[in-house]
């Protein structure tokens, strides 16, 4: 087999404005140096999300690449690849369509949720099936200071409800849904979440997984969650992501969030999954560098108003 002889310096073409970068001159077959690690970290923490073309790779290299960032976890609700617990197997076609079109960052129900994911497309359909990703430090800085000043140090739970009511639906007992509830309890996490390893702030609630902020009066609790919820809905925010053949995404769900569009059925779409474990979410507002760090944010972004 021939050396594959990777180069030192990542070759990067952003996508957007702020988010996504494709990676180029790089073959994931290879193991990577010490030194690649920390310069593919690094870029991921510039970008949020590193897209890569034309990775023919092996379940056994997707491993092994997910694992230069830290250790796989094994998700408890969903399916996996048979004989590789850590890599989780997602179908859809015409009798089990697309179900992940919504706004999320990757089990946010767990108690230490994902540091990031890494995905790659084993069929894609012939058209569709792209994925969009937000930036929620840009989201946060483009809350008004008002809202900001609501939601900065307030927690609020998240439940996996809706892998719940799936094994309802499947017919799982009382108590078996009570050993998962014993499992995994609702964990409280920050709203506005401090990035460990750059200080940036970011929202950190989901549709998909939060319920509350807690000690607030509901009514007051859904009208900013919903505020929240919206930011990622921005385009000023996001990059698209168009699946090809032996295309891979990693994504920081520290930073961003991600949404699976469902416009392809009755189509086939399968992917594979890897997610690397993360640490229990903080908030510390003195540890935020500001925008001053980034001239990418330098002005912010004007929403168009009528008078």
């Amino acid at each position: 087999m021939a050396v594959i002889d990777n180069p030192t310096t990542l070759q990067l073409t952003p996508q957007s404005p702020t988010i996504g970068a494709l990676v180029d001159g790089i073959d994931l077959r290879a193991p990577l140096t010490d030194e690649q690690v920390a310069e593919m970290r690094q870029a991921l923490l510039d970008w949020k999300v590193l897209f890569f073309r034309d990775q023919d790779i092996t379940t056994d290299q997707h491993l092994a690449f997910a694992q230069n960032f830290g250790d796989l976890e094994v998700h408890p609700f969903s399916p996996h690849k048979q004989g590789y617990p850590e890599v989780l197997a997602i179908t859809h076609n015409a009798e089990f369509p697309g179900q992940e079109n919504g706004w999320h960052s990757d089990v946010t129900w767990r108690l230490e949720p994902s540091l990031g994911s890494v995905l790659r497309i084993i069929d894609a359909p012939p058209v569709g099936g792209d994925t969009l990703f937000a930036d929620m430090y840009a989201a946060y800085d483009g809350l008004p200071e008002r809202i900001k000043e609501r939601v900065d140090g307030k927690v609020a739970r998240h439940d996996f409800e809706l892998f719940r009511k799936r094994h309802e639906r499947a017919g799982a007992t009382e108590e078996e849904l009570a050993e998962f509830d014993k499992q995994y309890p609702n964990p409280h996490h920050p709203v506005i979440r401090t990035h460990p390893e750059t200080g940036r702030k970011g929202i950190y609630v989901n549709a998909g997984f939060t319920k509350e902020i807690v000690g607030m009066d509901p009514d007051e609790s859904a009208e900013l969650l919903e505020i929240l919820y919206r930011q990622a809905s921005f385009p000023e925010y996001q990059v698209r992501f168009s699946w090809e053949p032996n295309s891979i995404a990693f994504w920081d769900n520290r930073s961003c969030q991600h949404y699976a569009v469902s416009d392809y059925w009755p189509n086939h779409r399968r992917v594979e999954r890897v997610t690397i474990i993360g640490d229990t979410p903080y908030y510390d507002p003195s540890q935020d560098p500001g925008l001053a760090t980034d001239e990418r944010f330098q002005g912010g972004i004007r929403r168009w108003s009528q008078s």
